[in-house]
């Protein structure tokens, strides 16, 4: 697991986890919190086929008190989503009246921590074609928080371009 923190604001930017693959060997990363890296401008001269830039986007970025998931590319008026949680699945599910739109998505951070989920901290929003949908953490999740700060606190950060490198 890799995890990167702005310095200034004690945020997380990003959470990355890499997986073994089949043969036990490194696999591919994937990205638990923050953008995932797309492509934004393919070659001219690439033959791949690229995803069509209005499809929505499903990313998450937290807050201090809530994690945060952001769908941009989504249009629909706010009475059309239906935000609710799956206690026996473990999961939260976004669902549109127009069946336009279905995900399920899960909080590892609660499931690493073994915590239940209460569909009385979920709250959402819409605004500018984006779906934002906030779960308020829990305190034990918030006080692990704050020891891994704690703990950061005392690590010397790298600045960009600040490298560690002995010349012979």
């Amino acid at each position: 697991m890799a995890e990167e923190y702005d310095m200034n604001t004690d945020a997380l930017v990003s959470r990355r986890l890499r997986s073994k693959n089949n043969l036990g060997g490194q696999g591919q990363w994937r990205t638990e919190v923050g953008e995932t890296s797309h492509n934004a401008m393919p070659s001219v001269d690439s033959d791949t086929i690229s995803e069509n830039s209005s499809n929505p986007l499903f990313a998450r970025k937290d807050t201090k008190s809530s994690f945060r998931w952001r769908v941009r590319n989504i249009s629909y008026p706010m009475d059309t989503y239906n935000v609710s949680v799956e206690t026996a699945e473990r999961c939260c599910i976004i669902r549109t009246t127009n069946k336009k739109y279905y995900k399920k998505f899960s909080i590892p951070d609660l499931d690493r921590c073994q915590l239940p989920l209460e569909s009385s901290a979920l709250s959402y929003t819409h605004a500018n074609n984006t779906l934002i949908i906030s779960y308020k953490k829990p305190k034990e999740i918030l006080a692990l928080e704050q020891e891994l700060m704690r703990e950061l606190k005392k690590l010397k950060g790298t600045n960009d371009g600040d490298v560690d490198c002995k010349t012979q």
